[in-house]
């Protein structure tokens, strides 16, 4: 099953799981990442890399259609990205929020 980015990654940014992923499927805008569900391998590797945990494998599409419909639209509307970047200035803020 393909791997999604969850509403966690906003605000944030952290791009650690980027850095994990062996075939370059994450895409960002100025305010989260994305996983391209068409070349995810579904490997995994990302998941232990989010300090925020926002990536979830889908493991019932019907019930998180939604969020692989949101992460496969933006993804093929954005860049990949590959290389980690500096997390966003409200990443702190936004962790701790979440309660990380």
């Amino acid at each position: 099953m393909p791997h999604v980015v969850t509403d966690n990654c906003r605000l944030c940014l952290f791009t650690d799981c980027v850095e994990h992923c062996p075939v370059q499927c994450f895409h960002a805008d100025d305010e989260r990442s994305y996983i391209d569900p068409d070349v995810c391998i579904d490997c995994g590797a990302c998941i232990p890399a989010c300090p925020v945990q926002a990536i979830h494998e889908v493991f019932e599409p019907d019930d998180e259609r939604e969020l692989l419909d949101l992460n496969k639209q933006r993804s093929h509307a954005l860049p990949v990205i590959s290389v980690k970047r500096s997390p966003l200035s409200s990443a702190a803020a936004r962790r701790a929020e979440l309660g990380f």
